[in-house]
Protein backbone atom coordinates (compact mmCIF):
# COMPACT_ATOMS: atom_id res chain seq x y z
CA UNK A 1 0.00 0.00 0.00
CA UNK A 2 1.27 3.21 -1.06
CA UNK A 3 2.45 5.51 1.51
CA UNK A 4 -0.31 8.65 2.29
CA UNK A 5 1.26 12.06 1.91
CA UNK A 6 0.95 14.69 4.50
CA UNK A 7 -0.27 17.64 2.81
CA UNK A 8 0.42 21.10 5.07
CA UNK A 9 -2.51 22.77 5.79
CA UNK A 10 -3.22 25.96 2.70
CA UNK A 11 -4.01 28.52 5.70
CA UNK A 12 -0.94 27.69 7.37
CA UNK A 13 1.09 28.04 4.51
CA UNK A 14 -0.55 31.47 3.44
CA UNK A 15 0.74 32.84 6.76
CA UNK A 16 4.11 32.93 4.75
CA UNK A 17 2.01 35.39 2.42
CA UNK A 18 0.53 37.33 5.13
CA UNK A 19 4.18 38.09 6.13
CA UNK A 20 5.94 38.87 3.53
CA UNK A 21 2.95 40.58 1.52
CA UNK A 22 2.60 43.24 4.17
CA UNK A 23 5.74 44.92 4.36
CA UNK A 24 6.55 44.37 0.35
CA UNK A 25 3.05 46.09 -0.50
CA UNK A 26 4.53 49.39 1.54
CA UNK A 27 7.87 49.26 -0.33
CA UNK A 28 5.95 48.88 -3.76
CA UNK A 29 3.11 51.55 -2.61
CA UNK A 30 5.37 53.59 -0.84
CA UNK A 31 9.21 53.72 -1.93
CA UNK A 32 8.55 56.20 -4.79
CA UNK A 33 6.84 58.41 -2.98
CA UNK A 34 8.85 58.45 -0.21
CA UNK A 35 12.18 59.60 -2.08
CA UNK A 36 10.93 61.04 -5.42
CA UNK A 37 8.04 63.20 -3.77
CA UNK A 38 9.00 63.40 -0.08
CA UNK A 39 13.11 63.73 -0.62
CA UNK A 40 12.90 65.08 -3.70
CA UNK A 41 14.94 62.12 -5.86
CA UNK A 42 14.84 62.83 -9.61
CA UNK A 43 12.42 60.29 -11.58
CA UNK A 44 16.06 59.92 -13.90
CA UNK A 45 18.11 58.78 -11.30
CA UNK A 46 15.23 56.79 -8.87
CA UNK A 47 15.16 54.83 -12.41
CA UNK A 48 18.88 53.97 -13.09
CA UNK A 49 18.80 53.00 -9.67
CA UNK A 50 16.13 50.38 -10.29
CA UNK A 51 18.27 49.32 -13.91
CA UNK A 52 21.34 48.77 -11.32
CA UNK A 53 19.49 46.58 -9.10
CA UNK A 54 18.00 44.23 -12.11
CA UNK A 55 21.49 43.94 -13.49
CA UNK A 56 22.31 42.57 -9.89
CA UNK A 57 18.89 40.34 -9.55
CA UNK A 58 19.70 38.84 -12.98
CA UNK A 59 22.39 36.73 -11.12
CA UNK A 60 20.96 37.14 -7.45
CA UNK A 61 17.54 35.31 -7.98
CA UNK A 62 18.38 32.44 -9.84
CA UNK A 63 21.19 31.48 -8.05
CA UNK A 64 18.89 32.02 -4.50
CA UNK A 65 17.07 29.18 -6.79
CA UNK A 66 19.68 27.11 -7.70
CA UNK A 67 21.30 26.69 -4.23
CA UNK A 68 18.08 26.22 -2.65
CA UNK A 69 17.41 22.92 -4.78
CA UNK A 70 20.79 21.39 -4.12
CA UNK A 71 20.20 22.35 -0.07
CA UNK A 72 19.49 19.36 2.16
CA UNK A 73 19.64 19.62 5.55
CA UNK A 74 17.20 17.51 8.27
CA UNK A 75 14.81 21.19 8.70
CA UNK A 76 14.59 20.87 5.00
CA UNK A 77 15.57 22.61 1.79
CA UNK A 78 13.56 25.75 2.21
CA UNK A 79 13.03 26.80 5.50
CA UNK A 80 16.96 27.39 6.82
CA UNK A 81 17.20 29.49 4.21
CA UNK A 82 13.80 31.01 5.55
CA UNK A 83 14.55 31.62 8.66
CA UNK A 84 18.25 33.09 8.24
CA UNK A 85 16.98 35.60 6.25
CA UNK A 86 13.87 37.29 8.83
CA UNK A 87 16.66 39.35 10.78
CA UNK A 88 18.16 40.78 7.64
CA UNK A 89 15.12 41.52 5.79
CA UNK A 90 13.65 43.49 8.42
CA UNK A 91 17.24 45.88 8.74
CA UNK A 92 16.87 45.97 5.09
CA UNK A 93 13.21 47.28 5.02
CA UNK A 94 14.61 49.56 7.66
CA UNK A 95 17.29 51.01 5.74
CA UNK A 96 14.79 51.39 2.86
CA UNK A 97 12.22 53.95 4.78
CA UNK A 98 15.19 55.73 6.62
CA UNK A 99 17.49 57.90 4.28
CA UNK A 100 19.49 60.72 6.55
CA UNK A 101 17.70 64.16 5.86
CA UNK A 102 20.71 65.93 5.25
CA UNK A 103 22.29 64.16 2.22
CA UNK A 104 22.42 65.44 -1.19
CA UNK A 105 20.96 64.65 -4.29
CA UNK A 106 23.97 62.53 -4.85
CA UNK A 107 24.10 61.19 -1.42
CA UNK A 108 20.21 59.93 -1.77
CA UNK A 109 21.00 58.49 -5.12
CA UNK A 110 23.64 56.03 -3.31
CA UNK A 111 21.58 55.75 0.01
CA UNK A 112 18.83 54.86 -2.29
CA UNK A 113 20.54 52.07 -4.27
CA UNK A 114 22.70 50.30 -2.01
CA UNK A 115 19.31 50.32 0.52
CA UNK A 116 17.75 49.33 -2.96
CA UNK A 117 20.34 46.09 -3.64
CA UNK A 118 20.49 44.78 -0.20
CA UNK A 119 16.87 44.83 0.57
CA UNK A 120 16.00 43.09 -2.93
CA UNK A 121 18.22 40.86 -1.99
CA UNK A 122 17.02 39.36 0.92
CA UNK A 123 13.30 39.41 -0.32
CA UNK A 124 14.63 37.07 -3.88
CA UNK A 125 15.75 34.40 -0.93
CA UNK A 126 12.26 34.61 0.81
CA UNK A 127 10.02 34.97 -2.15
CA UNK A 128 12.07 31.53 -4.22
CA UNK A 129 12.25 29.55 -1.05
CA UNK A 130 8.56 30.15 -0.28
CA UNK A 131 7.25 30.09 -3.96
CA UNK A 132 8.98 26.94 -4.71
CA UNK A 133 7.18 25.38 -1.40
CA UNK A 134 3.64 25.74 -3.27
CA UNK A 135 4.24 23.12 -5.81
CA UNK A 136 6.39 20.79 -4.28
CA UNK A 137 3.76 20.75 -1.18
CA UNK A 138 0.15 20.68 -3.10
CA UNK A 139 0.50 18.15 -5.77
CA UNK A 140 -3.71 17.52 -6.59
CA UNK A 141 -4.94 20.01 -8.74
CA UNK A 142 -8.15 20.61 -7.01
CA UNK A 143 -6.12 21.05 -3.37
CA UNK A 144 -3.62 23.55 -5.85
CA UNK A 145 -6.70 25.99 -6.65
CA UNK A 146 -7.75 25.85 -3.28
CA UNK A 147 -4.27 26.36 -1.95
CA UNK A 148 -3.92 29.24 -4.14
CA UNK A 149 -7.12 30.78 -3.32
CA UNK A 150 -6.53 30.58 0.40
CA UNK A 151 -3.09 32.39 -0.48
CA UNK A 152 -4.15 34.97 -2.75
CA UNK A 153 -7.08 35.82 -0.39
CA UNK A 154 -4.30 36.26 2.41
CA UNK A 155 -2.03 38.38 0.16
CA UNK A 156 -4.90 40.85 -0.25
CA UNK A 157 -5.31 41.19 3.60
CA UNK A 158 -1.72 41.85 4.06
CA UNK A 159 -1.91 44.57 0.55
CA UNK A 160 -5.12 45.91 3.05
CA UNK A 161 -3.16 46.32 5.75
CA UNK A 162 0.01 47.92 4.65
CA UNK A 163 -2.18 50.14 2.07
CA UNK A 164 -4.52 51.22 4.72
CA UNK A 165 -2.60 51.50 7.64
CA UNK A 166 0.91 52.86 5.58
CA UNK A 167 -0.73 56.46 5.39
CA UNK A 168 -1.49 56.35 8.96
CA UNK A 169 1.79 55.60 10.41
CA UNK A 170 4.09 57.67 7.81
CA UNK A 171 1.60 60.84 8.16
CA UNK A 172 1.71 60.16 11.84
CA UNK A 173 4.94 58.72 12.91
CA UNK A 174 6.89 58.69 9.88
CA UNK A 175 8.60 55.94 7.30
CA UNK A 176 10.67 54.76 9.74
CA UNK A 177 8.46 53.69 12.43
CA UNK A 178 6.17 52.56 9.69
CA UNK A 179 9.08 49.99 8.20
CA UNK A 180 9.41 48.80 12.06
CA UNK A 181 6.30 48.42 12.92
CA UNK A 182 5.60 46.47 9.84
CA UNK A 183 8.93 44.45 10.00
CA UNK A 184 8.16 43.34 13.28
CA UNK A 185 4.70 41.93 12.05
CA UNK A 186 6.81 40.09 9.20
CA UNK A 187 8.60 38.14 12.46
CA UNK A 188 5.67 37.13 13.80
CA UNK A 189 3.72 35.69 10.88
CA UNK A 190 6.93 34.49 8.98
CA UNK A 191 7.67 32.46 12.41
CA UNK A 192 4.30 31.20 12.66
CA UNK A 193 4.30 30.06 8.84
CA UNK A 194 7.22 28.13 9.12
CA UNK A 195 6.34 26.61 12.44
CA UNK A 196 3.50 25.02 11.31
CA UNK A 197 4.60 23.96 7.76
CA UNK A 198 6.93 20.43 7.36
CA UNK A 199 8.60 20.41 3.82
CA UNK A 200 8.22 17.11 1.58
CA UNK A 201 10.93 14.40 2.47
CA UNK A 202 10.34 13.02 -0.45
CA UNK A 203 10.74 16.05 -2.95
CA UNK A 204 14.39 16.02 -1.05
CA UNK A 205 15.37 12.45 -2.68
CA UNK A 206 14.82 13.12 -6.19
CA UNK A 207 18.02 13.80 -8.12
CA UNK A 208 19.91 16.95 -7.96
CA UNK A 209 21.04 18.68 -12.00
CA UNK A 210 24.15 20.35 -12.05
CA UNK A 211 23.86 24.30 -12.19
CA UNK A 212 24.43 24.07 -16.61
CA UNK A 213 21.95 21.37 -17.05
CA UNK A 214 19.17 22.54 -14.75
CA UNK A 215 19.46 26.17 -16.02
CA UNK A 216 19.61 24.69 -19.67
CA UNK A 217 16.70 23.06 -19.34
CA UNK A 218 14.83 25.98 -17.91
CA UNK A 219 15.94 28.30 -20.29
CA UNK A 220 14.80 25.95 -23.00
CA UNK A 221 11.09 25.57 -21.81
CA UNK A 222 9.14 28.08 -23.47
CA UNK A 223 5.51 27.87 -22.54
CA UNK A 224 7.50 29.04 -19.00
CA UNK A 225 9.51 31.65 -21.13
CA UNK A 226 6.24 33.44 -22.29
CA UNK A 227 3.96 32.79 -19.36
CA UNK A 228 6.13 34.57 -17.15
CA UNK A 229 7.07 37.73 -19.68
CA UNK A 230 3.42 37.90 -19.69
CA UNK A 231 2.70 37.80 -16.30
CA UNK A 232 5.42 40.39 -15.79
CA UNK A 233 3.03 43.16 -17.81
CA UNK A 234 0.88 42.49 -15.71
CA UNK A 235 2.58 42.40 -12.82
CA UNK A 236 4.14 45.93 -13.41
CA UNK A 237 0.70 47.23 -13.43
CA UNK A 238 -0.13 45.74 -9.39
CA UNK A 239 3.03 47.78 -8.55
CA UNK A 240 2.24 50.90 -11.06
CA UNK A 241 -1.52 51.19 -9.40
CA UNK A 242 -0.08 51.10 -6.08
CA UNK A 243 2.55 52.93 -6.40
CA UNK A 244 0.37 55.84 -8.17
CA UNK A 245 -1.81 55.88 -6.09
CA UNK A 246 -0.54 58.61 -3.45
CA UNK A 247 0.07 60.98 -6.53
CA UNK A 248 -3.03 60.17 -8.17
CA UNK A 249 -4.67 61.35 -5.07
CA UNK A 250 -3.11 64.08 -4.21
CA UNK A 251 -2.81 65.70 -8.36
CA UNK A 252 -5.93 63.90 -9.51
CA UNK A 253 -8.31 63.58 -7.00
CA UNK A 254 -6.98 66.54 -5.00
CA UNK A 255 -7.72 64.74 -1.45
CA UNK A 256 -5.82 65.34 1.68
CA UNK A 257 -2.47 62.47 2.59
CA UNK A 258 -4.83 61.40 5.53
CA UNK A 259 -7.28 59.84 2.58
CA UNK A 260 -4.67 57.99 0.63
CA UNK A 261 -5.48 55.10 3.11
CA UNK A 262 -9.51 55.24 2.34
CA UNK A 263 -8.65 55.11 -2.09
CA UNK A 264 -5.97 52.27 -1.32
CA UNK A 265 -8.89 50.25 0.80
CA UNK A 266 -11.43 50.79 -1.75
CA UNK A 267 -9.23 48.11 -4.14
CA UNK A 268 -8.01 46.21 -1.81
CA UNK A 269 -11.17 45.45 0.71
CA UNK A 270 -13.55 44.52 -2.75
CA UNK A 271 -10.95 42.03 -3.74
CA UNK A 272 -11.31 40.00 -0.62
CA UNK A 273 -14.82 38.37 -1.32
CA UNK A 274 -13.83 38.67 -4.92
CA UNK A 275 -10.70 36.37 -4.76
CA UNK A 276 -13.86 33.88 -3.78
CA UNK A 277 -15.53 34.85 -6.48
CA UNK A 278 -12.65 33.80 -9.04
CA UNK A 279 -12.06 30.22 -7.15
CA UNK A 280 -15.17 29.22 -7.95
CA UNK A 281 -14.78 30.52 -11.66
CA UNK A 282 -11.40 28.63 -12.26
CA UNK A 283 -12.67 25.08 -10.86
CA UNK A 284 -14.92 25.14 -13.62
CA UNK A 285 -12.42 26.19 -16.47
CA UNK A 286 -8.89 25.00 -17.38
CA UNK A 287 -6.42 26.63 -15.68
CA UNK A 288 -4.68 29.20 -18.60
CA UNK A 289 -8.25 29.65 -20.03
CA UNK A 290 -8.95 30.89 -16.43
CA UNK A 291 -5.82 33.26 -16.17
CA UNK A 292 -6.30 34.35 -19.88
CA UNK A 293 -10.01 35.78 -18.80
CA UNK A 294 -8.06 37.12 -15.92
CA UNK A 295 -6.26 39.56 -17.65
CA UNK A 296 -8.82 40.67 -19.97
CA UNK A 297 -10.71 41.70 -17.04
CA UNK A 298 -7.92 43.69 -15.32
CA UNK A 299 -7.40 45.60 -18.32
CA UNK A 300 -10.55 46.81 -18.37
CA UNK A 301 -11.38 47.40 -15.08
CA UNK A 302 -8.41 49.77 -15.00
CA UNK A 303 -10.35 52.34 -17.89
CA UNK A 304 -12.87 54.41 -15.61
CA UNK A 305 -10.04 55.49 -13.11
CA UNK A 306 -9.21 58.30 -15.70
CA UNK A 307 -12.43 59.80 -15.25
CA UNK A 308 -11.79 60.00 -11.59
CA UNK A 309 -12.45 63.31 -10.52
CA UNK A 310 -12.67 63.65 -6.51
CA UNK A 311 -12.36 60.72 -3.79
CA UNK A 312 -16.08 59.26 -4.71
CA UNK A 313 -15.42 58.40 -8.33
CA UNK A 314 -12.38 57.72 -7.30
CA UNK A 315 -13.39 55.18 -5.01
CA UNK A 316 -15.82 53.56 -6.97
CA UNK A 317 -13.22 53.40 -9.92
CA UNK A 318 -11.26 51.19 -7.01
CA UNK A 319 -13.59 48.93 -6.50
CA UNK A 320 -14.07 47.93 -10.20
CA UNK A 321 -10.10 47.52 -10.41
CA UNK A 322 -10.52 44.80 -7.22
CA UNK A 323 -12.27 42.82 -9.65
CA UNK A 324 -10.05 42.30 -12.08
CA UNK A 325 -7.23 42.38 -9.81
CA UNK A 326 -8.49 39.57 -7.90
CA UNK A 327 -8.33 37.31 -10.81
CA UNK A 328 -4.81 38.01 -11.74
CA UNK A 329 -3.88 37.31 -8.16
CA UNK A 330 -5.16 33.84 -8.00
CA UNK A 331 -4.73 32.25 -11.57
CA UNK A 332 -0.98 32.70 -12.41
CA UNK A 333 -0.05 30.39 -9.02
CA UNK A 334 -2.41 27.44 -11.23
CA UNK A 335 -0.52 27.72 -14.35
CA UNK A 336 2.85 27.78 -12.50
CA UNK A 337 2.69 24.91 -10.79
CA UNK A 338 1.00 23.07 -14.06
CA UNK A 339 4.12 24.27 -15.95
CA UNK A 340 6.50 22.91 -13.26
CA UNK A 341 4.68 19.49 -12.53
CA UNK A 342 5.28 19.04 -16.34
CA UNK A 343 8.95 19.36 -16.00
CA UNK A 344 9.19 16.80 -13.75
CA UNK A 345 7.16 14.58 -15.87
CA UNK A 346 9.67 14.79 -18.41
CA UNK A 347 13.26 15.10 -16.51
CA UNK A 348 11.95 13.07 -13.34
CA UNK A 349 13.77 15.81 -11.30
CA UNK A 350 11.97 18.58 -9.14
CA UNK A 351 13.56 21.99 -9.47
CA UNK A 352 10.97 24.28 -8.08
CA UNK A 353 13.97 26.81 -6.78
CA UNK A 354 15.49 27.15 -9.93
CA UNK A 355 12.03 27.49 -11.95
CA UNK A 356 10.36 29.76 -8.81
CA UNK A 357 13.72 31.92 -9.26
CA UNK A 358 13.93 32.53 -12.90
CA UNK A 359 10.00 33.24 -12.77
CA UNK A 360 10.53 35.60 -9.90
CA UNK A 361 13.54 37.42 -11.66
CA UNK A 362 10.63 37.94 -14.86
CA UNK A 363 8.09 39.02 -12.64
CA UNK A 364 10.72 41.30 -10.96
CA UNK A 365 11.44 43.32 -13.96
CA UNK A 366 8.45 44.37 -13.74
CA UNK A 367 9.74 47.21 -11.14
CA UNK A 368 12.26 48.27 -13.91
CA UNK A 369 8.82 48.54 -16.17
CA UNK A 370 7.01 50.24 -13.99
CA UNK A 371 9.99 52.79 -13.63
CA UNK A 372 10.67 53.73 -16.75
CA UNK A 373 7.19 53.95 -17.88
CA UNK A 374 7.20 56.99 -14.95
CA UNK A 375 9.99 57.87 -16.41
CA UNK A 376 8.82 58.69 -19.70
CA UNK A 377 5.43 60.06 -19.08
CA UNK A 378 7.38 62.38 -16.95
CA UNK A 379 9.58 63.69 -19.52
CA UNK A 380 6.96 63.82 -21.88
CA UNK A 381 4.47 65.67 -19.24
CA UNK A 382 7.37 67.11 -17.54
CA UNK A 383 7.16 65.68 -14.01
CA UNK A 384 10.43 65.43 -12.22
CA UNK A 385 10.08 65.83 -8.70
CA UNK A 386 7.32 66.73 -5.83
CA UNK A 387 9.31 69.93 -5.91
CA UNK A 388 8.75 70.21 -9.68
CA UNK A 389 5.44 68.39 -11.06
CA UNK A 390 5.83 70.43 -14.06
CA UNK A 391 2.82 72.28 -15.76
CA UNK A 392 0.31 69.38 -15.90
CA UNK A 393 0.61 66.33 -13.16
CA UNK A 394 -2.88 66.24 -13.30
CA UNK A 395 -2.54 64.79 -17.01
CA UNK A 396 0.83 62.97 -15.92
CA UNK A 397 -0.80 60.72 -13.21
CA UNK A 398 -4.01 60.02 -14.95
CA UNK A 399 -1.82 58.87 -17.60
CA UNK A 400 -0.24 56.44 -15.77
CA UNK A 401 -3.26 55.02 -13.56
CA UNK A 402 -5.30 54.14 -16.29
CA UNK A 403 -3.58 54.67 -20.13
CA UNK A 404 -0.08 52.88 -19.17
CA UNK A 405 -2.10 49.89 -17.53
CA UNK A 406 -4.21 49.44 -20.16
CA UNK A 407 -1.91 49.35 -22.65
CA UNK A 408 0.60 47.18 -20.75
CA UNK A 409 -3.03 44.29 -20.01
CA UNK A 410 -3.33 44.53 -23.66
CA UNK A 411 -0.01 43.28 -24.29
CA UNK A 412 0.25 40.53 -21.69
CA UNK A 413 -3.12 39.40 -22.79
CA UNK A 414 -1.65 39.03 -25.93
CA UNK A 415 0.98 36.99 -25.07
CA UNK A 416 -1.14 34.72 -23.43
CA UNK A 417 -3.10 33.14 -26.33
CA UNK A 418 1.49 31.60 -26.63
CA UNK A 419 1.00 29.61 -23.80
CA UNK A 420 -0.42 26.29 -24.14
CA UNK A 421 0.11 23.14 -21.82
CA UNK A 422 -1.16 19.53 -22.47
CA UNK A 423 -2.73 17.71 -19.41
CA UNK A 424 -0.45 16.04 -16.81
CA UNK A 425 -0.30 12.44 -17.40
CA UNK A 426 -1.84 12.02 -13.64
CA UNK A 427 -3.94 14.99 -13.41
CA UNK A 428 -5.99 13.68 -10.36
CA UNK A 429 -7.84 15.45 -8.02
CA UNK A 430 -6.72 13.21 -5.49
CA UNK A 431 -9.31 11.98 -2.53
CA UNK A 432 -9.53 11.94 1.05
CA UNK A 433 -7.90 8.71 2.05
CA UNK A 434 -5.13 9.55 -0.35
CA UNK A 435 -3.88 12.24 2.10
CA UNK A 436 -4.48 13.78 5.50
CA UNK A 437 -4.42 17.45 6.21
CA UNK A 438 -1.63 18.88 9.00
CA UNK A 439 -2.20 21.82 11.05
Amino acid sequence: MARSRVVNSPWMYAFGMLAMMIPSQAFSAFYTYYYVEKLGLAVGLATIARTVFMIWDAVNQPMAGYFSDRTNTRHGRRKPWLYASIPLFILTFFMVFSAPRELSETGLFVWFLVALVLFEAVASIIWVNYGALFPELYRENGLRKKASAIQQGYQIVAILIASVAGPILYDGFGFGPMALVFGAAFALLMVLFLRFTREDEEARKTPRMGIKESFSATLANKPFWIFNISNSFAQTVNGLLSSMIPFYAKYVLKVPEGQVALLLASIFVSVIPLVGVWYWIIKRMDGVKAWRLSLLTYALSVIPLWFGSNLATGIAAGVLVGFGLAGFLVTPPVVNSHIIDLDYEQTGRRREGVYTAVSGFITRSSGLISALAFLIVGVIFGYESGEKPGDNPELTFRVLISVVPLLLLAVSFALSYFVKLRPLAEDGEGSASESKPSV
